[in-house]
């Protein structure tokens, strides 16, 4: 059975005609049910006669041709189309507005929408991103026989919900999951305010997920999103925060509020945040996180090992693990492939550098991105002065964001609508 690919454009605006030749009314819009499948399949077209908008079950179509669609009905129902749950009008919802392309995670504008239609079946197949692909749409021009990169298959396609009228439609979490967090906040960043609400409240589906994207995002939008919120809620999302970022975003909420905020974290994410507050934000002390892996000086190699399974700490402070003396001051250092690298029997003091490099809290961005970069560091324990006791860790990812010019992500296309 041979499969016609159909482009929107081509039927929306076009005549619905009858068997004999004469026009019953003009296409409005073609209707797809969103089910499991990755492709949806069309249930109808919304069709405009006398006034008022009709629908024909996909199944009384006989066929598209050249700027006309043909009705294999006796009769055409008269009763108003009214949207059910769960339908799309490709025309009015997806046209010209915002999709997320899944693959690679970007924001993409639908130009066309491609249907394939075999026998009586259609079904939604791809999405058409091109410019050329809207001025074919605008000035009804016949689609090009050539392929285009610009097509996206449907399967890759997430669509906005915001717009549409009473729908209790959302993005699928699942879907979304699959990006890694910095990419959603990416779209966040790329999408209108509705849009960006509509993939925050997505994630939330995952607590976890949703405070790694807020940590991703700007502080611009960060805000946009928290002021929306009670301050219980708040203190939910900046609790499943790493306490430097949560630090970071609440000293961005207005004044009245700040306090009220922290006081609903729970107690050691509280004292971790009032610590790092502290700290000038724009030195080792500001962005470190206090989070960090430590043995004492007599452990062994299979002992460190097992406390860097068993840490809560972020991923990347996990690149190092630090000994301490009975006060808690930095007695030595040793990274996670000296770790794997040796005997899980050995002495940790026998492997580790016993005089590490380090920094002090009150050092600057650029002496601690100096003193890592001279001794190729991922991650840099941040050590007082005075005493000598280890207070946190400065990660290279953390130190590299407030390094790079503020928009870096608009200024490199990370944060726009791929055209």
């Amino acid at each position: 059975m041979s499969i016609d690919i159909l482009h929107l454009s081509r039927i929306v605006r076009s005549p619905l005609i009858d068997h004999a030749g004469d026009r019953i009314g003009r296409v409005e819009d073609v209707v797809a049910r969103l089910v499991d499948s990755t492709h949806p399949p069309v249930v109808g077209l919304v069709v405009r006669f006398s006034g008022r908008d009709l629908f024909v079950p996909a199944r009384k179509i006989a066929s598209f041709e050249e700027g006309v669609v043909r009705f294999s009905g006796q009769r055409v129902d008269l009763r108003r189309f009214e949207r059910r749950e769960g339908e799309l009008l490709l025309a009015k919802d997806l046209l010209a507005r915002h999709l997320i392309n899944l693959v690679g995670g970007r924001l993409v504008r639908a130009s066309d929408i491609l249907l394939a239609h075999s026998g009586a079946s259609f079904e939604v197949v791809a999405v058409d991103t091109a410019r050329r692909a809207m001025l074919r749409r605008i000035f009804r021009v016949q689609p090009s026989a050539h392929s285009s990169t610009s097509v996206v298959d449907f399967a890759s396609i997430a669509p906005f919900f915001s717009h549409v009228p009473t729908s209790k439609l959302r993005i699928p979490y699942r879907q979304l999951a699959k990006l890694h967090p910095a990419q959603i906040a990416d779209l966040v960043e790329a999408a209108s305010h509705e849009e960006g609400e509509e993939i925050i409240h997505a994630v939330a589906e995952d607590v976890e997920l949703e405070a790694d994207v807020f940590e991703e995002l700007d502080t611009e939008h960060q805000v946009e999103f928290l002021t929306s919120r009670s301050n219980p809620d708040a203190a939910r999302l900046l609790e499943r925060m790493a306490p430097d970022d949560a630090a970071d975003l609440i000293t961005e909420v207005v004044q009245e509020r700040r306090l009220a905020i922290l006081e609903l974290l729970p107690e050691p994410q509280q004292h971790k945040v009032r610590s790092l507050l502290s700290y000038n934000p724009e030195t080792a002390g500001g962005i470190m996180t206090p989070d960090f892996v430590s043995v004492g000086s007599d452990a062994t190699v299979a002992q460190a090992i097992e406390a860097v399974r068993a840490s809560s700490a972020p991923t990347e402070a996990h690149n190092a693990v630090y000994l301490l003396d009975d006060d808690g001051r930095l007695a030595g250092c040793v990274t996670l492939a000296m770790l794997v690298r040796a005997e899980p029997t050995d002495r940790l003091s026998e492997v580790a550098r016993v005089e590490p490099a380090h920094v002090h809290p009150n050092w600057d961005l650029n002496r601690t991105a100096r003193k890592m970069s001279d001794f190729n560091l991922t991650v840099v324990p941040v050590v007082e002065e005075d005493h000598g006791l280890l207070v946190g860790v400065v990660t290279i990812d953390d130190l590299i964001e407030l390094l790079l010019p503020q928009g870096w992500r608009r200024d490199f296309g990370m944060a726009a609508v791929e055209e």
